[in-house]
């Protein structure tokens, strides 16, 4: 078995690749991916906390976590696909519905 340290570092660098995506990138699409990147780091953080302690309470929050990506991956999913019939884009710098 890896030690905890090699968990916890593969971690933070997904969650710093997700960070550094939602703050570069401008496609809608993968500014989600992004997101779900980093919700996955912290899924990892506490699947190998978890185990480490040995107490299952991180395993089963992390499948409450695991279904909130989901739904949300499905809400903004439905929302990119409508922003795309109305705009005929993804990039979000040209999606200025909330602008007066």
């Amino acid at each position: 078995m890896a030690p905890l340290n090699y968990y916890l570092l593969l971690s933070a660098f997904m969650f710093c690749v997700g960070v550094l995506g939602v703050a570069v990138r401008r496609n809608a699409i993968i500014v989600f991916m992004c997101i779900e990147l980093m919700l996955n780091s912290v899924n990892l953080t506490l699947v190998a906390l978890s185990s480490f302690i040995g107490d299952p309470t991180g395993q089963i929050l992390v499948f409450f976590v695991m279904v909130v990506a989901a739904a949300e991956a499905a809400v903004g999913l439905t929302i990119i696909i409508a922003l795309f019939r109305n705009k005929q884009t993804i990039n979000i710098d040209e999606i200025n519905l909330l602008k007066w």
